[in-house]
């Protein structure tokens, strides 16, 4: 049996972090699909596409992950891919409640689907999209928390000229 989970997210922008949880999910399950998704909550930064082909740069060489993206209810997306499990992240305790919440939710309206937590490392424990959307705002250096294409596409999309 395949084991297939999914990892989804809005990615606005991915980060080191991100990547980090998908590198290590990878090694556990056959395969991982890392599922952009639009979340109604949020205004992005980046458009869809956009952070489809961050990711698909930012995963290359790790073997069994595949990028996608949806709309709609996760649990829905995830049945549609025969997966077995929902992936998250945790940072912190404050992550916990937010992320426990939406797994009971999920496993409400769809029994079948499990969700799967990954501690963060320690060294990504402080790193989020929006901080460091904030850093690079201001022209902080935010190139160990984002690859390459990522710190560029935000030095352009804000305006700052790092010559």
């Amino acid at each position: 049996m395949v084991t297939r989970v999914v990892y989804p997210g809005s990615f606005d922008p991915v980060t080191n972090g991100h990547v980090d949880i998908i590198r290590r999910a990878a090694q556990i399950f056959d395969e991982v699909i890392v599922a952009v998704f639009r979340n109604p909550q949020k205004k992005p930064l980046f458009t869809m596409e956009e952070r489809v082909n961050f990711l698909i740069k930012a995963t290359e060489g790790i073997k069994g992950v595949s990028i996608d993206s949806f709309t709609g209810l996760t649990v829905d997306y995830v049945k549609s891919k025969n997966a077995i499990a929902i992936i998250r992240g945790l940072r912190a305790i404050s992550d916990f409640e937010g992320e426990f919440q939406m797994a009971s939710m999920n496993k409400q309206i769809a029994g079948g689907i499990e969700t799967i937590f990954f501690m963060t490392d320690t060294k990504y424990a402080f790193l989020s999209s929006s901080v460091v959307k904030e850093v690079a705002q201001f022209g902080g250096d935010i190139g160990d928390m984002v690859s390459e294409c990522v710190h560029r596409a935000l030095l352009e999309k804000f305006n700052v000229d790092k010559s």
